[in-house]
């Protein structure tokens, strides 16, 4: 569970906005790589894609905003990756996508890149 409003993190600076952010993927890679370990009928795996679900539709809409202030190019890319984990999430929600390992891995890279 997000245990913050998206807004909340918002009105932090963007020092402590972009540290929340890191412990929000964190606890994203956590959960899918338990899910993962869990397996595909587990509770852990419908915990993991709810939560990476609301956690990039939050992401989108914050770089989708005209006020955030990263490079547009960035955001374009971002955005794009975000679609992605969000269409894959749906596929593994749906059954029709065992690729936990691949939001994974991608999500720990936008983790990397945040330092």
């Amino acid at each position: 569970m997000i245990m913050l409003r998206y807004a909340e993190i918002e009105e932090d600076s963007p020092a402590d906005a972009r540290e929340r952010e890191r412990q929000l993927l964190d606890q994203s890679i956590e959960l899918l790589e338990k899910a993962d370990r869990e397996g595909p009928k587990s509770f852990a795996r419908v915990d993991a894609i709810h939560f990476t679900i609301r956690l990039w539709s939050a992401l989108l809409e914050d770089l989708a905003s005209p006020d955030n202030a990263l490079p547009k190019e960035l955001r374009a890319n971002l955005i794009s990756i975000g679609i992605w984990i969000l269409r894959e999430s749906d596929k593994i929600r749906k059954d029709e996508s065992d690729n936990i390992k691949g939001i994974v891995d991608i999500t720990k890279i936008i983790r990397g890149g945040m330092s």
